[in-house]
């Protein structure tokens, strides 16, 4: 799933108001997409010594670019900026409320760049800027599946269309789990190290049962049932039970799915009349939280009964003897 393009306008109008950000000049320039999530700050580039330019970046002007280029002639000053903002930039910044000099205000207005200004510190500008950025520009993937918040873990609940996704959700939120997502859920790569996921605004917090129909679950159960978001951790695969099939029964082998380059652990449940699938999750996810702190029960389990087959093997051999 791609994101449509974020424009400086968008910026402005989205999250001007945390940035502190205002427009400066020129007005013309305001849809320009941001295609890149880095800030560059000019620093030595100001010097001369210029090896590449940034030419996708917004450029972050502080205190220090500035009273250095204070400290230069008029014409030395146009040279060096002339050298660093370029057309493609889709925008400049000047942050703790200082005034941008008037050579960056004609590059600017010649090269129709949206010239802006924040009262921000430098430092703090630039780490909500990118953080807005890395949410903007994170890899996002639509998975069908339902999504709730089980002993504070994400569980990605999958399964075949009417295998009962929705009512095992409905039995967990019973036992004061929350629901984030059902039907669609968008999952997003976060610092490129785990998944978070949410639902779209549309369906958030509905939840749809089948002879029931749709049912508001905030409504039902309170805003201590829902939450926007959450890291998905685990992934439960419902499927039906199939007497054919080898289901493991000790839990040695573990699984994972791959999304967006990530490996999420993986759980199979099949389910038939009878099984009470919301206690079979939990009891999953108590378990997959032991083994995350250190303890696999089923590989203690065969320690002990190799231990076991171990002695009674030495106890037959001194039979023997």
């Amino acid at each position: 799933m791609r994101r449509k393009p974020l424009r400086i306008q968008d910026l402005i109008s989205d999250h001007g108001k945390t940035l502190g950000l205002f427009v400066d000049c020129p007005q013309e320039g305001m849809n320009k997409n941001i295609s890149v999530p880095e800030i560059q700050r000019p620093g030595l580039s100001l010097t001369g010594y210029v090896k590449r330019k940034f030419n996708k970046r917004i450029l972050l002007f502080g205190r220090i670019e500035l009273e250095y280029l204070r400290d230069l002639a008029s014409e030395r000053r146009k040279e060096r900026l002339e050298d660093v903002v370029t057309k493609d930039n889709p925008a400049v910044i000047v942050a703790r409320g200082q005034r941008p000099p008037k050579e960056l205000k004609e590059i600017c207005q010649k090269l129709k760049i949206p010239l802006l200004r924040s009262g921000e510190k430098t430092m703090t500008l630039m780490s909500q800027l990118t953080l807005i950025l890395s949410e903007v520009f994170s890899p996002i993937e639509t998975v069908h599946g339902t999504l709730v918040e089980v002993f504070g873990i994400g569980v990605l609940i999958q399964g075949d269309s009417s295998v009962g996704k929705s009512e095992a959700a409905l039995g967990l939120i019973e036992r004061g789990h929350r629901l984030v997502s059902d039907d669609v859920v968008h999952l997003r790569k976060k610092d490129n190290r785990y998944l978070e996921g949410t639902g779209p605004e549309l369906t958030r917090h509905l939840l749809e049962i089948r002879g029931i129909g749709i049912i508001n679950i905030a409504h039902l159960y309170g805003a201590v049932s829902i939450r926007q978001s959450v890291r998905v951790e685990m992934i439960m695969d419902l499927e039906e039970w199939n007497d054919d099939h080898y289901y493991d029964r000790v839990g040695l082998e573990e699984k994972f799915k791959e999304i967006l380059s990530l490996h999420i652990p993986s759980y199979v449940l099949p389910v038939k009349p009878g099984r009470e699938v919301a206690l079979l999750i939990e009891t999953t996810v108590l378990n997959h939280r032991l083994k995350e702190m250190g303890y696999h029960s089923a590989k203690e389990f065969n320690i002990k009964l190799l231990e076991t087959i171990a002695k009674r093997q030495r106890k037959g051999r001194l039979n023997v003897g």
